[in-house]
């Protein structure tokens, strides 16, 4: 499926984020990696990749979708979003020879995941949202072979790519730059609405597991105001038991001069989400066992205890329930 609309026989829009970049013929977008090749707008890179990794789940992070297991983690390179504090900014706003890095085929990862033993593959390290089609073929195969499948993004993608990317997802971690349409605007060049609208999308018309991220950035995203109203709009949204992580900053980019986040900061909107009514609430980028544990809703019991990206104890039955009360814990367990 081609996800753009042809103009004039030079002139071809490309669909699939809302930037709907206008691009001539051998001309890429604002992301680097979606090109006029003179008949539809492609991803020119496919296949050729910067990450491959075996990593921990918790690592993505997801904390409720099969804890404990192996992913393998997999991304290419380019962005559509404008960050300017990037965590990733090596392979988000290189521009590579796509021909100079190593080429992995969706069979290949697939036979990667199998052999050291994942129980996903997740698409990450850059946004899934640019290179769709390698994401999607991927993530086919992969579930015909029994693997799950994870998108880490922000979600910055419009109709028929975001129905066609997150069909094809098990779990989905969508990182929530803030919350505003300035900050977004500002320091995101992206439009907050088309994020959110993609969120309540996720969490209304598809099966996929679903967690939240933020990035916290004193002085920037952290307010009291801020935070308020994020946790207010997920209560309303998408209810209490949609996990929330607030990561660390950590100086980057164009933000290099900016401090990294202190624990004071996260545990302030931690306290602010379970306010809220937020049931599991966690911190991230910065390494405290309290702060990554899940905890019963009902009873307060640790469930899920964490070190680190490492499960240390696991209290929950068969059931996926508290060991102590017997109530649920939200989530997919194995």
């Amino acid at each position: 499926m081609n996800y753009c609309t042809k103009q004039s026989d030079n002139v071809i829009i490309c669909d699939v984020c809302p930037r709907h970049c206008r691009l001539k013929s051998g001309q890429s977008g604002f992301c680097y990696v979606r090109v006029n090749t003179g008949f539809c707008v492609e991803f020119a890179s496919y296949g050729h990749i910067t990450g491959l990794a075996v990593d921990p789940v918790e690592k993505k992070p997801l904390y409720h979708f099969y804890p404990s297991t192996n992913t393998l983690s997999l991304g290419t390179y380019g962005c559509n979003m404008g960050c300017k504090f990037c965590q990733n900014y090596s392979t988000t706003k290189t521009r590579y020879n796509p021909f100079a890095l190593p080429y992995v085929s969706p069979e290949q990862a697939v036979q990667a995941a199998h052999l050291h033993n994942c129980k996903s593959i997740a698409f990450t390290y850059n946004d899934p949202v640019v290179f769709l089609e390698y994401a999607i073929d991927t993530a086919r195969i992969a579930k015909s072979e029994g693997l799950q499948t994870i998108a880490v993004s922000a979600g910055y993608i419009e109709g028929r790519a975001r129905e066609a990317l997150f069909s094809c997802m098990d779990a989905v971690n969508i990182d929530l730059k803030g919350f505003g349409a300035e900050f977004y605007s500002k320091n995101c060049l992206a439009d907050f609405k088309k994020v959110l609208d993609t969120i309540n999308y996720i969490h209304t018309q598809t099966r996929c597991w679903l967690e939240i991220t933020t990035l916290l950035i004193e002085g920037e995203n952290d307010s009291d105001d801020m935070l308020n109203s994020q946790c207010a709009w997920i209560k309303e949204n998408l209810g209490s038991n949609v996990p929330l992580h607030f990561s660390a900053f950590h100086p980057a980019y164009k933000f290099s001069n900016r401090p990294a986040t202190s624990f004071v900061t996260l545990m302030r909107a931690c306290e602010i989400a379970k306010t809220h009514g937020l049931n599991y609430v966690y911190t991230g980028n910065i390494r405290n066992k309290k702060t990554s544990t899940t905890y019963c809703k009902c009873c307060g019991s640790p469930l899920i205890v964490r070190d680190c990206f490492k499960v240390v104890r696991y209290n929950l039955d068969e059931f996926a329930r508290c060991n102590n009360c017997k109530t649920l814990c939200n989530g997919i367990f194995i």
